[in-house]
């Protein structure tokens, strides 16, 4: 069975971000003029989904808006003229059929997971992360779908972290197949480094069987007293065959603070508009922050007048 559906996660707090995001989604946070998570669902649109489902909470209707259509906005642009920001606007609400269901409670990322579950159906589905961007040569859901469509199993992109990161993610363990392709064997939920089976972590994409639910109904609470998807993983590996990716391309976690910045700047640089003007900033602030300090200002005592 092909993958139809997408589940977006887009419930957390975002408190890495406060005070920000106290009344603003961190998944509406910008990269350069585009809210993080329309990246999301435009990585699964070109993946070949266009059936969504994002589980929010409270303080997160701004999500709804932003993909809800504005009429007053786009009548205001048709009488001026703009039709490319007029044609950039109706993109957004038509580009897929977006679904919302409500975590009431913040019980982790499996919790979230497992509200999606009337809507996904006995079906495969994909999970793309809220608050992480992905940038490749193939969209990084459509590696893990053809991987998907090869072996018939759940499939999660995987990216090597140096060490001292590992503590950080879920961690995956097992043997390589061919083509960067893993089978895996287990799973950790942000292991400690001596305990970690590999430093290849479980990188915000993912595409699951609907076994998973039945696993998530099972799975107690485990870190920071929440239902963590990768326990519920690790659980069905007794009965089911899983792999994992070694992506081509990079992905960008949006929820914390330095690789926010980070994606920032890498996407400006590669924007037709802003990139020979950043470069050129980029370079000032190097030049500037290499100088020599200026010396202090000194004076002469002057004579006394007569």
């Amino acid at each position: 069975m092909t993958v139809r559906k997408a589940v977006i996660p887009a419930a957390g707090f975002g408190t890495r971000f406060l005070p920000v995001t106290k009344s603003q989604p961190k998944e509406m946070l910008p990269i350069l003029d585009t809210p993080v998570i329309q990246y999301v669902v435009e990585e699964a649109v070109a993946s070949g989904i266009t059936d969504i489902i994002m589980v929010i909470a409270k303080g997160k209707r701004a999500i709804e808006e932003h993909f809800d259509r504005n009429r007053e906005l786009e009548n205001e642009l048709a009488a001026a003229g703009k039709t490319d920001q007029l044609e950039r606007i109706r993109r957004i609400s038509d580009m897929a059929d977006i679904h919302f269901v409500w975590q009431k409670d913040m019980n982790g990322l499996g919790d979230a997971v497992f509200r999606a579950r009337h809507h996904v159906g006995n079906e495969p589905f994909a999970v793309l992360l809220g608050d992480t961007a992905t940038d490749g040569p193939e969209p990084v859901t459509r590696q893990l779908m053809n991987v998907y469509d090869q072996y018939q199993g759940a499939v999660v992109a995987l990216e090597a972290v140096p060490p001292e990161k590992v503590s950080r993610y879920g961690i995956a363990g097992g043997h390589r197949l061919d083509d960067g392709v893993v089978r895996i064997d287990k799973l950790i939920e942000k292991p400690a480094l001596d305990a970690a089976p590999s430093n290849l972590a479980i990188a915000s994409r993912y595409i699951l069987t609907p076994h998973i639910f039945e696993c998530l109904a099972q799975t107690p609470r485990g870190k920071n007293n929440e239902i963590q998807l990768t326990d519920a993983m690790n659980r069905s590996l007794a009965s089911q065959s899983m792999y994992g990716v070694v992506f081509e391309g990079r992905r960008y976690d949006a929820g914390n603070k330095l690789d926010f910045i980070k994606i920032n700047i890498e996407f400006a640089i590669k924007d037709d508009e802003l990139g020979k003007p950043i470069k050129s900033f980029l370079k000032q602030i190097l030049r500037r922050d290499a100088a020599p300090l200026a010396p202090a200002p000194t004076f002469k005592e002057s004579g006394a007048s007569s």
